[in-house]
């Protein structure tokens, strides 16, 4: 099956692009099988790895041009989500966990957009699911070494409530730190991906049927359109992948906060 966007349009009839197609297995079977979505995860892993090395194993005071890309997407991490979110006492130790996540995960949406790759792997559902597992198992055992837990576990109900509303508050709570986390963790960020991924690609798979595969002069018309449209949207496109990184780590630094912090 081809790489190309263009493979799911046919000369007769314009058929929109299936998700299907960019789960691609290259091969083994079934939940064994090595997927399309799997090689450009395996490709973001090995880029960010060799360049962050690459522009960190000699850091000077006066940076190279690498450190210095390095440092412009390390500083806003470390100093704006890292400090400021988990504070000056205890961030240091998780900066890393949370510059990883942001250099994986804006690489990772960016691939919808880099040509020859034109799919993101976070808009395959499992790779979000695993990343939010990553974190969640962290800020889970982070709170119940902590806290232990009973402590853990009264710690999720604000003091000064009601005796009867106590039960409710705790079930609640119990609902939102082990389920709805983590769920809407994954969820929202597989969501944009996929949607604004397969919005994009509607653009310019149509733009093209009309503008090849049809010989009325409004179908040009309608196909420039949407090829137009298609650049705008890849613009957009690019500051949501921006934006979903860097809420996915943000929203990750919150909930190791809550973990650390000693009060609801």
């Amino acid at each position: 099956m081809s790489f190309s966007p263009l493979a799911a349009v046919k000369t007769d009839t314009f058929e929109p692009p299936n998700p299907q197609e960019f789960y691609q297995r290259f091969f083994g079977h079934g939940d064994w099988s090595f997927t399309r979505p799997m090689a450009l995860f395996l490709v973001v892993g090995i880029v960010v790895c060799v360049y962050l090395v690459m522009t960190t194993r000699k850091a000077a005071i006066v940076p190279s041009k690498g450190q210095w890309i390095t440092e412009q997407i390390y500083a806003p991490i470390r100093n704006g989500i890292a400090q400021d979110i988990i504070g000056t006492k205890e961030f240091l130790k998780y900066v890393p966990l949370l510059f990883a996540l942001f250099c994986t995960l804006l690489l990772s949406n960016l691939m919808s957009v880099i040509p020859f790759f034109q799919f993101p792997p976070t808009g395959r559902v499992g790779f979000p699911i695993a990343l939010t597992l990553f974190v969640y198992v962290t800020y889970q055992v982070i709170a119940f070494k902590r806290k232990g837990v009973i402590g853990y576990l009264k710690g999720l109900v604000p003091p000064g409530l009601p005796a009867w509303i106590r039960p409710m508050i705790l079930v609640l709570e119990i609902i939102t730190y082990f389920v709805t986390r983590p769920v809407t963790l994954a969820l929202r960020l597989f969501g944009n991906m996929f949607a604004g991924h397969m919005l994009l690609l509607l653009f310019v798979t149509g733009g093209e049927f009309m503008i090849v595969h049809q010989s009325g002069f409004q179908y040009k018309i309608f196909g420039a359109g949407s090829f137009v449209l298609a650049a705008v949207m890849t613009i957009f496109e690019i500051l949501i992948e921006f934006l979903q990184a860097y809420i996915f780590t943000l929203l990750a630094a919150t909930y190791i906060s809550d973990s650390i912090a000693t009060e609801h």
